[in-house]
């Protein structure tokens, strides 16, 4: 079959996240300038940058309150995320605290998680997960939209801190079927990573 996006979907449901996956959970939380945590899972998330470590995280506008996402707002507002790792264990909670809740509630509380105080910003992260990196927000890109009052806002972030439990890595190299990570399909669909293989990247031989 062929569609053309801009002439709706032949389809019960649309599948164009379904075709682009796995896709990365971006766990972020936040804090916001009144002092109140925010955490919630992006699928529109990636690493975009080695030197420096910068990732993003992409979000539309907050259709039931109003207003930017949470984690949107407090990131351009106070310069700083952190994201977690989602993984098969915290998957529960990873997606109770995708509900979309009132601006001042904590999903911290609501999805039963430990805030752990983290190192470089005074955002908490979540102290369940493995992993977590500390960003420094660098800047904001409201990209294409059908409704000028529906934003798609791309978020970016400069590493500048990052946490790794020590029980995850094995002769220096994170286990991933320690780790156990979550991404995310289409539908209502997730993926656990729990098998991996290695491919030894091609080198051109000059002549």
């Amino acid at each position: 079959m062929f569609y053309e996006p801009k002439n709706g979907v032949p389809l019960p449901h649309n599948p164009l996240n379904a075709i682009v996956v796995p896709r990365p959970i971006g766990w972020i939380s936040t804090l916001s300038p009144k002092g109140v945590p925010n955490l919630a899972p992006y699928s529109f998330f990636n690493i975009v940058a080695y030197h420096p470590p910068q990732v993003m995280f992409s979000a539309t506008s907050n259709h039931r309150f109003g207003g930017l996402k949470d984690a949107v707002a407090d990131a351009q507002n106070t310069g700083e995320f952190v994201v977690n790792l989602a993984t098969w264990d915290l998957k529960e909670q990873m997606n109770a605290s995708s509900v979309p809740a009132p601006h001042e509630i904590d999903e911290f509380v609501y999805s039963g998680l430990t805030k752990a105080e983290s190192t470089l910003v005074k955002c908490p992260h979540v102290a369940e997960s493995p992993i977590h990196l500390e960003c420094r927000y660098m800047q904001s890109l409201d990209i294409l939209s059908d409704d000028p009052k529906d934003a798609n806002t791309v978020v970016f972030g400069e590493v500048i801190g990052v946490h790794i439990d020590d029980h995850v890595l094995v002769n220096g190299e994170i286990d991933f079927l320690k780790v156990r990570p979550i991404g995310r399909l289409g539908y209502l669909d997730f993926v656990e990573v729990n098998n991996t293989f290695s491919m030894p990247r091609p080198d051109w031989e000059a002549e």
